[in-house]
């Protein structure tokens, strides 16, 4: 049985590692990791019952297994309060340092939802008596579960899009998505990112740097002229930056920036925040532009936002597919619960 498991495990890991060589902008490298990992953990599970006679007469070992085991079942049983606490101290943090803006409390709603769904909704189920009440809890239950689930492979996805092997591309261009400025400063979330375009460009050196963002409210210039110019300031030459100076949101950023490139199939690096960098690339993807993406870094409490806010961007984006599942997951409960 466990030659099968491994074989499973086998197949499992040439899927994944094909969905990220063909196209890892998708979903489906994190669904395809999430599948191999699972395989790969009852491929384990089936070696160790083979070799139970001889674990058995090697004590240490058996209870260093054991331990092991036991460890791993608490991380399990411990991770929703691990992620509820976190996202709730976060959130405390990104609205004491940003301000009590709707869009700053995403981090504290995400982690007093997940309390109620695991503490008090399994409580709700007891008050819906009739057919109806059921129909409804049993619902929501798998909606929410459909959404937590889609995150889970939603984050799995975009951390896998930030991990590369090469540090050299050979890149023809490497775009720098615009972030905001203050008058004509730019802020320390904008700066990482053209540093790390500058850090790229020193490792491709034949690249052109695309600076792209248009004028905002509140802004002096267009934020390509002002990263080009703290670019000039970095010691990055005149005639290496190219700018793109008429976006105002990440999909026009990525269609301005492809008119300024010269041939039919360019090597291109994509910059921007890291939890921004995954939905980037499938707004990307949707132009038809190759690319890969990589990640500035930024402060922790902040990045937990908005990697929520990015997510719900991604729900906007792709909102007709998962209306179908919705409409999918209610006919199946309507049919089961008559």
């Amino acid at each position: 049985m466990w030659q099968i498991a491994m074989i499973l495990s086998a197949i499992s890991f040439l899927f994944f590692v094909g969905v990220m060589a063909r196209e890892p902008r998708s979903l489906w490298s994190g669904v395809s990791f999430f599948w191999m990992m699972a395989c790969l953990a009852v491929a384990m599970l089936f070696v160790l019952a083979g070799y139970m006679e001889w674990l058995a007469s090697h004590i240490i070992l058996t209870w260093i297994l054991i331990i092991l085991g036991v460890l791993a079942l608490l991380c399990v049983a411990v991770l929703p309060i691990v992620l509820i606490v976190t996202f709730f101290v976060e959130g405390l943090k990104i609205i004491r340092h940003e301000g009590m803006r709707p869009a700053n409390m995403l981090s504290m709603a995400f982690s007093v939802l997940l309390f109620a769904y695991l503490t008090v909704w399994p409580a709700m189920g007891r008050l819906g008596r009739g057919l109806l009440g059921t129909r409804l809890y049993i619902l929501i239950s798998l909606l929410a579960f459909y959404l937590l689930a889609l995150l889970v492979i939603y984050v799995l996805s975009a951390v896998l899009n930030l991990v590369h092997m090469r540090k050299r591309r050979r890149a023809d261009y490497i775009i720098v998505l615009g972030a905001g400025l203050i008058g004509e400063r730019v802020t320390p979330l904008l700066a990482a990112r053209i540093d790390k375009g500058i850090e790229l460009l020193a490792r491709n050196p034949k690249a052109m740097l695309i600076m792209s963002g248009g004028q905002g409210p509140g802004e002096d210039l267009a934020e390509g002229r002002a990263m080009a110019d703290y670019a000039v300031q970095k010691g990055v030459a005149a005639e290496k930056i190219m700018i793109e100076d008429k976006s105002r949101s990440t999909e026009e950023n990525l269609r301005f920036s492809r008119e300024l490139m010269s041939g039919e199939k360019p090597r291109v690096i994509l910059v921007t925040t890291a939890y921004h960098v995954f939905r980037a690339l499938l707004l990307a993807r949707q132009q038809g532009l190759k690319c890969v993406g990589y990640g500035a870094k930024t402060k922790w409490y902040f990045t937990l936002n908005a990697l929520l806010r990015e997510f719900a961007g991604y729900l906007s984006l792709t909102w007709k597919r998962h209306a179908i599942a919705a409409v999918l997951i209610a006919g199946s409960v309507a049919a089961i619960f008559r």
